[in-house]
């Protein structure tokens, strides 16, 4: 049986996925002000998260990656929403503090391992409010 959406950020998002095949670390993995992620050692090096749904096992990192991605959420080049297969809480945070201090919702949502794995990167993908997954 397919585990349920939970949903930490809620919210409504469409997009490409950009599916990572390891955890990232917002600190000093994603530079905020592309959107593009710099960590040299992780698979998807270069590629850029920005209006991307971001599909992770989970996040990797310190307590600063909340910082991170609400300076992504600033700068327009936070991913459209981010799906996890694990909950983090500090990812979730960087979220709830960017829709309180810019009024921009990037949802978070755990969606679980089977439908982390299930999702392709590239393909296009909505979103919904209750945590839904939509393939277009």
């Amino acid at each position: 049986m397919p585990d349920q959406p939970r949903v930490l950020v809620a919210g409504t998002a469409a997009g490409e996925v950009l599916h990572l095949e390891e955890p990232l670390s917002f600190w000093g993995g994603l530079d905020s002000t592309d959107g593009r992620i710099i960590d040299r050692h992780h698979p998807q090096a270069d590629r850029v998260v920005a209006g991307r749904v971001l599909a992770m096992p989970h996040g990797r990192g310190s307590s600063t990656a909340s910082s991170v991605l609400c300076e992504a959420v600033r700068a327009g080049t936070a991913p459209a929403a981010i799906l996890m297969a694990e909950p983090d809480e500090l990812v979730a945070l960087g979220a709830i503090v960017a829709e309180e201090v810019y009024g921009v919702v990037v949802p978070v949502v755990v969606v679980g391992h089977e439908a982390y794995q299930s999702l392709v990167d590239g393909e296009q993908v909505t979103v919904g409010p209750d945590g839904t997954v939509g393939r277009a």
